[in-house]
């Protein structure tokens, strides 16, 4: 079965590389790029392995400002119980 747009089957979906210069580029999505929580300037970790490619958002894990607001959010609560684990 020949398609030229995406097959969903199930969690996956089908694409092909298209032809850019003289390399080859795999088409995302803006759909897939909401749902990654990324947009196009976004970077990538981009791994080959057992013959597969895979594409990670290289923002992966909270940021700098996530985790001081959950620093403030949590020292009033645990600050004295940390300092002691600290010792």
């Amino acid at each position: 079965m020949k398609t030229d747009g995406p097959t969903s089957t199930g969690t996956g979906v089908f694409k092909r590389l298209q032809k850019y210069g003289n390399s080859y580029a795999l088409i995302i999505d803006k759909g897939m790029l909401d749902v990654m929580g990324v947009s196009p300037e976004s970077e990538f970790n981009v791994t080959v392995q057992g013959g597969g490619l895979t594409i990670t958002p290289s923002n992966v894990g909270a940021g700098p400002e996530r985790i001081a607001a959950s620093i403030k959010k949590l020292r009033p609560m645990y600050g004295e119980m940390l300092k002691n684990l600290a010792k």
